[in-house]
């Protein structure tokens, strides 16, 4: 026996053959593996991959946290105030240890915060920073080059997640991110794109329950469903909705639904004829079905949904209009700008050219695909031809950047900032950074403009609500659903909570497998 374990030839064998085995198999009791949404190319969190490190790897950490009600809690800061209307001063938790040991200084935060600045254009957008003084080792002073009252709710964000200045290398480029988080970073293998992280034993916040926790990329949600129910991953997010009920009834699985502040919308490219006719885009929304889409394809995962802001977040317009299912206001629209069936090939027709729209969606998200299906039906009962694909996220987002697109279905986050300024200012503002639609309005910029200058934040609630009203109007964007996530893990996986405020799911350090 001896002998034959002596011989390279068999030891190289039963390596390879333990490199096929199952990962959760691979590791000790208390290794969680994760069939995450998206593919993970990089881990900065300046550059695109605030979310991975941020919500689920929880390596890094920002300054300020947000309980399950959207209210600011102290995070790695612990105390923020305005000096003046360009001005906050913020207190930076003492005792903080990054991974690498050394402490967590202003001097780290001030660098955090102005490469988050350089390299991310929704930061630049959000913060308005001017300059960063450091006062002494745990307190920043921030001042922006206009009013932003919402300054605390930014520091929220997960790209603007605090890191080491030694995550950077001598060249000038990202090389090993070190955080503050409870977990760092072991490993990322830049083929299979595989994030592995450790336990963090000196974490500032306490236990650290899970010594490990795998993030698989699995973008396809038909294979996540697979991956759990083999045993290949230990938790894992949307699933197929029409699979929902079958994957929870598996013996020794379980399906969790949450609502979260997401939602399916359609954003409009307001420079393609005829989208840029009010009446027409009215026609649209009239024309869809809410409650057969929340029923049908998202099978109650998700609800019909008026406005961007869930019910239960303080700030939500209870009185914004809605557009009903009302196929015959529809139609009426429709003929009032010109577009009839002149053939009676039941697709409408002005000066001979038909009412063809193009409707570009991704696939990762399991609602988008049949729900775009769903939206080319009922639209052609209008007489809109609709031609809908489904196309990776990545791909998808370069088209939608080119202008080759007329519809466009996504699942958006309204919440990784929290304040509706966040959403609506980014959505509508003529430069906001999400505004793809080309919408421009001199009365939405200017509420805009007033609402970072308001701090009373039921004043600039009511200000948002009129911009609200504004929108739903002229349209560039039409809100379909509320999203719903549907949580899938094994029974073993315990001390998970749903967090509302999490772009995806976010993981915690309270979590554990059960022996």
């Amino acid at each position: 026996m001896n002998r034959l374990y002596s011989s390279p030839i068999l030891l190289v064998l039963i390596i390879s053959l333990l490199g096929l085995a199952n990962a959760a198999e691979m590791t000790d009791s208390q290794t969680l593996v994760v069939g995450e949404i998206w593919d993970i190319e990089g881990l900065d969190p300046a550059s695109g991959h605030s979310v991975t490190v941020n919500d689920k790897a929880l390596i890094v950490e920002t300054l300020i946290g947000v309980d399950e009600s959207f209210n600011l809690k102290p995070l790695l800061a612990t105390y923020w105030k305005s000096i003046d209307d360009k001005t906050w001063e913020i207190d930076i938790r003492e005792g903080v240890k990054f991974h690498d040991g050394s402490e967590l200084t202003a001097d780290d935060v001030k660098f955090s915060i102005e490469r988050a600045n350089e390299l991310d254009l929704t930061v630049r957008s959000l913060l308005k920073l001017d300059s960063i003084e450091v006062l002494d080792p745990y307190t920043i002073r921030i001042r922006t080059t206009s009013p932003n009252s919402i300054m605390p709710a930014i520091l929220h964000y997960a790209s603007i997640a605090i890191i080491s200045p030694r995550s950077i290398g001598d060249d000038g480029e990202f090389g090993k991110l070190i955080g503050t988080g409870p977990f760092k970073l072991e490993s990322f293998d830049p083929q299979t794109h595989i994030l592995t992280v450790t336990k963090n034993d000196n974490w500032w916040g306490g236990e650290v329950k899970l010594n490990r926790i795998i993030l698989k990329p699995i973008t396809d949600p038909n294979t996540r469903a697979l991956a759990l129910e083999s045993g290949d991953v230990d938790f894992t997010v949307d699933v197929p909705y029409s699979e929902a009920e079958r994957i929870d009834e598996i013996d020794g699985v379980n399906v969790e639904k949450y609502s979260t502040p997401r939602i399916y919308r359609i954003e409009i490219n307001l420079k393609h004829s005829p989208l840029d006719d009010a009446g027409v885009r009215q026609a649209i929304s009239s024309a869809i079905d809410r409650d057969e889409i929340a029923e049908y394809v998202l099978f109650n995962v998700g609800s019909p949904a008026t406005g961007p802001f869930m019910a239960d977040m303080f700030w939500a317009n209870e009185n914004i209009k809605s557009y009903d299912y009302d196929i015959d206001l529809a139609r009426e629209l429709l003929d009032e700008a010109g577009w009839n069936d002149s053939d009676g090939d039941g697709i409408r027709d002005k000066d001979g050219k038909p009412l063809e729209l193009s409707l570009l969606t991704y696939i990762e998200r399991p609602g988008l695909q049949p729900m775009a299906e769903a939206l080319a039906g009922q639209l052609e009962d209008v007489g809109i031809k609709i031609h809908a694909e489904a196309v990776e996220n990545g791909i998808s987002s370069d088209r939608q950047k080119k202008g080759d697109w007329d519809l466009y279905l996504s699942a958006t986050n309204t919440g990784m900032v929290p304040d509706p300024l966040y959403y609506l200012g980014l959505t509508y503002g003529t430069d906001g950074s999400s505004n793809k639609a080309d919408y421009s309005n001199s009365r939405v910029d200017s509420i805009i403009r007033q609402a970072y200058e308001t701090e009373d934040p039921e004043e600039r609630i009511k200000m948002l609500d009129e911009l609200e009203e504004i929108v739903q109007e002229d349209l560039p964007v039409i809100i379909v659903a509320n999203y719903g996530v549907a949580i899938a893990k094994k029974d073993y996986v315990k001390g998970y909570v749903f967090d509302p405020t999490a772009h995806d799911y976010r993981l915690s350090p309270d979590m554990y497998i059960e022996d």
